[in-house]
């Protein structure tokens, strides 16, 4: 049986993300991140208008952010993002400094 959290567990977590959105959108990768979520469903059902395909743009995101916290390498998110696919890219590739890299 799972325990709920407590009130001080549920506030660390919350530190937690906090801090790693904090890192993410200050990170190598904002710019591109900042723009990846300013996307609107209308530019990313133009890619991809499959409900599964928003999902990948959801993956898509959090690849990003990780690469932004972490500072991957150019080559480190390119792998990446082609790993999740041919609509990863697509997506990515509405995103003018992500498709220089692709």
């Amino acid at each position: 049986m799972v325990m709920p959290e407590t009130r001080e567990q549920r506030r660390e977590r919350f530190r937690r993300l906090t801090t790693e959105i904090n890192e993410s959108f200050n990170g190598k990768y904002s710019e591109a991140l900042d723009q990846l979520t300013g996307l609107s469903k209308e530019e990313i059902n133009s890619v991809t208008p499959d409900t599964e395909d928003s999902r990948i743009y959801s993956v898509l995101i959090k690849v990003v952010e990780e690469a932004s916290r972490k500072n991957f390498t150019q080559a480190e998110l390119v792998e990446d993002i082609k790993e999740l696919g041919e609509v990863a890219v697509k997506i990515a590739k509405k995103i003018p400094s992500l498709a220089s890299l692709l």
